[in-house]
């Protein structure tokens, strides 16, 4: 049996125990998550057609791992007008390893992710102190303010400094 899944903008024909790297799927590893935007299943010559989703399917996969894809360089220019911007970019990928695909999601184990929240204890909510009031901080001490710059007045000439006379050479 095979399926068309449909998952972060892409489309991937799984089998069971297929191993596919897809964009991140936030989960954490070991997690098992279930896909459940099927295009179209196909069982031998019995093939089902999705539309545009075949309701009530769903891919049961496990996260292996979340890593990243190779670097990719970007690089732009305008030829004559000396403008180059170089960019880089990896992509965020998830590692799936397929685990069963079934007409029927609900026969599908639940995911682990469900069931590791509901174990959990809950904890009790610590009773909150009410709000004590600050310690008096000392007030901020205003910065003396500087004086003023006396202008020259505009109307006043102002007074050439005397020249010194020059050393004489012996």
């Amino acid at each position: 049996m095979y399926a068309l899944v449909k998952t972060g903008g892409k489309q991937y024909r799984v089998a069971k125990d297929d191993t596919i790297l897809v964009e991140r799927i936030a989960a954490e590893e070991g997690d098992q998550v279930v896909l459940d935007n099927i295009i179209m299943l196909g069982d031998g010559d019995k093939v089902t057609v999705g539309t545009p989703n075949v309701e009530g399917a769903g891919v049961s996969a496990t996260v292996m791992r979340q890593t990243r894809g190779p670097k990719i360089i970007i690089f732009r220019r305008k030829r004559r007008k000396n403008h180059r911007r170089t960019q880089g970019h990896r992509q965020d990928l998830t590692l799936l390893k397929i685990n069963d695909i079934a007409e029927d999601a609900k026969k599908l184990a639940a995911p682990k992710v469900a069931a590791k929240k509901a174990a959990a204890p809950k904890k009790a909510a610590a009773p909150k102190a009410e709000a004590a009031p600050k310690a008096e901080a000392a007030p901020k001490k205003a910065a003396p303010k500087k004086a003023a710059a006396k202008k020259a007045s505009a109307a006043a000439p102002k007074k050439a400094a005397p020249k010194k006379a020059a050393a004489k050479k012996k």
